[in-house]
């Protein structure tokens, strides 16, 4: 039988894919981004509730989402050959191919260097905090990521940057226990992870970072401990109002069963299951716990609902 003969043109015409920016916001892992809101942090705690410091701490928060993108776009650069293999790493935009590795450094470099640049146009303090920020996760990431303790110690120091970030961008004086408060609430954060993470590991085996086999359930635990006191503490000092130069009232002692609950709260997450659903793994990934969690979202909004009436009170003279 006979073949038609087939048009060599034909071939060669391929429909057109429609180009998607998805893959290219995707790869800078904006669920990770809620951690750069901690940047509203110092104007809020300092009840300084104007256009000018949320315009400064807007323009901070951009600058770092800028910064941590660029940060994960190296690492998954730097990461592409393991992240190919891996069951769900494989699935992220680089390693799929969804995005070029030379258009992902290109990505990279831009971000970075304008948020330097827009840093310093925006105030000196806070382009020094950008840099400081930048050579932190260079750091962690070539070698304070695989050291135990220094580990969480350098997640920690990334949040305080992130609200000395929002001060320097809004001209406002950080109170030394909102600064400690800070870096106890990173530190709790950081050790929780570790804890989710190890759990997965004793559990379900396999392949995990160095990093987490020099860390064990009591040594974590006896972690988490002196960190929750701290930060409580820490809170309830500066909430105890002027005399100790905290809070600019001490009305603000109100809100520390929000801040008790949700310590608590996010303890009550971390705690093993009888199932091993994803659901009981959440706290391996905290900006999930703060997108997802019910209960914590309705303490941050009755926080924030707290200190807002505080405020109105304090502004028409009704308490000190």
């Amino acid at each position: 039988m006979k073949t038609l003969p087939t048009d060599p043109r034909a071939a060669k015409i391929q429909p057109k894919r429609a180009f998607s920016t998805v893959p290219y916001v995707m790869a800078l892992r904006p669920r990770q981004w809620t951690k750069n809101l901690v940047v509203f942090a110092a104007p809020l705690f300092a009840f300084s509730i104007n256009f000018g410091s949320f315009f400064g701490s807007l323009v901070a928060f951009a600058l770092f989402c800028c910064v941590s993108g660029s940060f994960y776009l190296i690492n998954d650069i730097a990461d592409v050959k393991d992240d190919r293999v891996h069951p769900v790493k494989c699935k992220r935009p680089i390693a799929s191919g969804a995005v070029s590795i030379p258009i992902a450094i290109s990505m990279a470099f831009v971000l970075l260097s304008s948020a330097v640049s827009f840093g310093f146009i925006q105030s000196t303090g806070l382009g020094l905090t950008i840099i400081s920020y930048a050579c932190l996760q260079v750091a962690y990431n070539l070698r304070l990521k695989r050291m135990v303790i220094l580990d969480v110690i350098a997640i920690a120091m990334g949040f305080v940057l992130r609200a000395y970030a929002g001060a320097t961008a809004t001209d406002i004086k950080l109170s030394i226990w909102f600064v400690l408060c800070t870096a106890m609430l990173a530190l709790f954060l950081g050790i929780e992870k570790r804890k989710a993470e190890l759990r997965l590991l004793q559990r379900k085996g396999g392949k995990t970072r160095s990093v987490l086999r020099k860390y064990s359930m009591s040594l974590l635990s006896r972690m988490e401990s002196t960190v929750v006191t701290g930060t409580i503490l820490a809170y309830a000092l500066w909430s105890a109002g002027p005399k100790l130069n905290g809070a600019s009232t001490s009305w603000m002692m109100v809100t520390l069963p929000f801040v008790l609950y949700g310590v608590f709260r996010y303890q009550l997450l971390s705690e093993i299951s009888n199932d091993d659903s994803e659901e009981h793994h959440r706290t391996e990934r905290p900006e999930e716990v703060l997108l997802t969690d019910l209960p914590i979202l309705l303490t941050v909004l009755g926080w924030v609902t707290t200190v807002f009436v505080v405020l109105c009170l304090k502004f028409n003279g009704m308490i000190q």
